[in-house]
Parts: structure tokens; C-alpha cells; sequence
């Protein structure tokens, strides 16, 4: 195996880590910014009323999001073990 091949694995699978963990932390924060605005518009600052919308909305997006990440996991393995017989070399 070669740097540069080295190099191409670790690139694409930090790539994938960024692409399946992006729907969940996007609506996370989305959730965490209504929150916040919420929260600073009603003088309300209690920090454990975040976490459960929180909770639910990471929750709600993975099971939206959950078969196309399981499959872009699965595709992506499925290439790694295509690709052992270049890493030998």
C-alpha cells in the first residue's frame, strides 16, 4: 500500500463521517438556534430545557435519515473489501 493510497482511504473516510453524521448535527443545531431565540425572547434560561428537544429531534432524524445512512455505510464498506486486493500490493 502507498501513501498516497494510505492517504485516499483515510480522505474518503472522513469524508463519509462528515456526509452520515451532517442530516443529524444540521437539524441538532437548527433545533438548539429555536431554542436559544426562545429562550433569550422569554427570559426563560434554563439550560436542561434544551437537551430534550435536543434528544427528540436527533432521534426523529435518524429514523428519517437512518435507511440512507445504513446504505451509504453498507456501499461504503462494500468498497473497502473491493479494494484489499490493491492494498497486498
Amino acid at each position: 500500500m502507498t501513501i498516497g493510497f494510505a492517504a485516499f482511504l483515510m480522505r474518503t473516510g472522513v469524508l463519509q463521517i462528515m456526509i452520515l453524521s451532517a442530516p443529524a448535527l444540521l437539524i441538532s443545531m437548527a433545533v438548539g438556534l429555536v431554542i436559544s431565540v426562545v429562550q433569550a425572547t422569554t427570559s426563560i434560561q434554563e439550560q436542561t430545557l434544551s437537551f430534550v428537544p435536543k434528544i427528540a429531534a436527533i432521534l426523529l432524524a435518524l429514523i428519517l435519515f437512518g435507511p440512507w445512512m445504513f446504505t451509504t455505510l453498507v456501499q461504503y464498506t462494500q468498497s473497502l473489501f473491493l479494494r484489499i486486493p490493491d492494498m497486498v500490493r
